[in-house]
């Protein structure tokens, strides 16, 4: 299991004494002298300025999903991440393991990073804010601007941090190679596609062009019907609006791809207006964002136009 985690066996004394030394030094507003690694380093312009960070560490924990999965497909695994969820874990298509749950994307366990002492931390600004000072505290820490920003300028950022943005840039010419290819073997110029996901009884969100999974179906060559987006992301629609989803291929997110039960009735059950619904996982269609999740939703396209050449 990929959820599996790392524990580092410590005095128990000496842990707590530790954890309680850095987290009053936050509260008190103070620095906290950086690890002297010896190591060289290198400027990092961010969404909170410039920091300057080890020129090349994996010894790194991550606040956002998108910061796990592009540092995993850099080949490095992280001390510790911040889940999406307690239930879910760290997620199981990014085969990462040995990372230590950090506490949740909104509400990080900063006595859990301490714990870790990492070298670098990487967070995002629209989400942890409040909480730059006492990240710094732990260790330099860089910021995205918000999880909703274009996933390729974000993930060269990652990159940069890691030092390993050349490497970022070559994964995301995969990407568009692989996008390449899969439009080149089949002719869907035309052709409309969309991704429902299921927010509760009331919302279905359609996710738009410039979201992570809009832009991947826009690369092999679909069209994504004209909403009005909020941001340019997403736009909520009722169950009673269903029929404003429709598209010659639908994607619809569920936890558990195996089980019809997550697709909404109104879809599930409306076999003229949806002739043809594909289940995909929520984990990298929706959260992953990153260059291991785009090729796994590139995989479960091309399985579908495969399956229907």
């Amino acid at each position: 299991m990929s959820n599996s985690v790392r524990f580092r066996p410590i005095a128990a004394g000496a842990a707590v004494l530790s954890i309680l030394a850095v987290l009053s030094a936050c509260e008190a507003g103070g620095d906290r002298e950086k690890p002297e690694s010896g190591k060289d380093t290198h400027s990092v312009k961010h969404a909170r300025g410039v920091s300057e960070v080890i020129a090349e560490t994996d010894e790194v924990v991550t606040l956002e999903p998108l910061e796990l999965d592009t540092a995993v497909a850099l080949g490095v695994t992280p001390l510790g991440a911040a889940v999406a969820s307690n239930v879910t874990g760290i997620p199981e298509y990014l085969e990462a393991d040995g990372v230590e749950s950090v506490g949740t994307v909104p509400e990080p366990d900063l006595e859990a990073i301490a714990a870790l002492e990492p070298e670098l931390i990487l967070g995002t600004e629209s989400r942890h804010s409040k909480l730059y000072g006492k990240l710094e505290d732990i260790a330099p820490t860089v910021f995205i601007a918000s999880q909703a920003d274009s996933w390729r300028d974000n993930a060269l950022l990652v990159g940069d941090a890691l030092g390993r943005r050349a490497e970022a840039s070559e994964l995301l010419e995969e990407v568009d190679d692989r996008c390449a290819a899969i439009r080149d073997e089949h002719d869907i110029d035309g052709e409309t596609a969309q991704m429902i996901r299921p927010r509760d009884e009331a919302t279905l969100s359609l996710y738009g062009p410039s979201s992570f999974a809009g832009s991947l179906l826009e690369c092999v060559g679909y069209t994504i019907p004209d909403q009005i987006w909020a941001d340019g992301l997403q736009a909520d629609i009722s169950p009673e609006n269903a029929v404003d989803a429709l598209a010659d291929a639908v994607f619809v997110t569920v936890d558990d791809v195996s089980d019809d039960s997550g697709i909404p009735e109104v879809v599930a059950g409306n076999s003229d207006a949806f002739p043809d619904v594909t289940p995909v996982d929520t984990s990298y269609w929706v959260s992953g964002v990153g260059p291991k999740g785009a090729h796994k939703v590139l995989d479960d396209i091309e399985a579908y136009l495969d399956a229907h050449a």
